[in-house]
């Protein structure tokens, strides 16, 4: 076992054959994950039921905080040069949502393992045990594709949110902001293994995002502070980035300033996931934690 562990370790260089062996392993974790989401069919009614009812607290508020004739919308249109505020404030709580599934999904896939009693043989397995990440997170983004399609339907249908934009503008915007969310998420999970509760973390996480992203209103109207705490909040640039380019005809141009940062967010979570990872490897290595509770 010895031998096997430290032949296996992360950052070795592998060969060809290694490489396909590895992408087996991959598919075949992401492969599990999908059977765990089969046999439990339910979250298609949260799938369903979860995009019309967290924004319809929001979008009632912004109705009543508009006044009866609607003239607070005057103060809106001016901050955020957006017209359609349902969809603003749709687009935000969808992005929120995401972190906040990639969070409770991703983050707790490890420690998910360890309740099944199945992380501690996994660990053991002749292969990169990054892959037991990177596979759960592919799920998980095809889910959320299909969750973002769903919500931009029944917006819609219930709220009449036209998305007037450059449809693969959105697409390249989602796939730039993928590996913040999942990076993330990944340093997330490791910090899991180690401390083995972290649900407080998720509810600071979240909390940070409904408060200085502007997941409702825009942070201009924030104090100054706040503000500059934003700036350093990848979901910011996620949400003026997709709004910008769905519902005010954003050009490639226009968005390169959020897409660049979003790129600098990504990479930086991504390597942070990564060592972050390594590190808990090593500790729960020598400590004999991975099959502690």
């Amino acid at each position: 076992m010895t031998t096997t562990s430290r032949a296996l370790a992360p950052g070795q260089v592998r060969t060809a054959e290694g490489v396909l062996g590895e992408w087996g392993a991959l598919l075949a974790v992401a492969r599990k994950e999908w059977l765990y989401v089969r046999r439990y069919p339910s979250w298609v009614i949260s799938l369903l039921i979860w995009p019309v009812i967290f924004p319809l607290a929001y979008i009632l508020s912004a109705r009543a905080l508009s006044g009866p004739d609607q003239s607070g919308l005057a103060l809106f249109i001016a901050r955020t040069g957006i017209s359609d505020y349902l969809g603003f404030i749709a687009i935000g709580t969808t992005v929120w949502m995401w972190q906040n599934v990639v969070l409770w999904g991703v983050g707790f896939a490890l420690r998910n393992e360890q309740w099944r009693g199945t992380l501690e043989t996994n660990w053991m397995a002749p292969t990169w045990r990054f892959t037991f990440l990177l596979g759960p997170s592919l799920v998980h983004l095809a889910q959320m594709l299909i969750f973002m399609l769903v919500s931009a339907i029944e917006f819609g249908v219930f709220f009449g949110v036209r998305f007037n934009g450059n449809p693969l503008l959105v697409i390249l915007l989602i796939a730039v902001s993928a590996p913040s969310v999942y990076g993330l998420g990944i340093a997330f999970a490791s910090v899991v293994v180690w401390l083995k509760e972290a649900h407080n973390f998720v509810q600071m996480v979240r909390g940070l995002v409904m408060i200085f992203c502007g997941i409702s209103f825009p942070i201009a109207l924030l104090p100054g502070w706040m503000q500059e705490v934003a700036v350093f909040l990848p979901q910011t640039y996620m949400m003026r980035a997709i709004r910008s380019a769905a519902l005010a005809n954003a050009t490639l141009s226009d968005l390169m300033p959020d897409i660049i940062a979003l790129l600098g967010f990504g990479a930086f979570f991504l390597a942070a996931g990564y060592i972050l990872f390594q590190w808990t490897e090593r500790r729960a290595r020598r400590a004999g934690a991975i099959g502690q509770y």
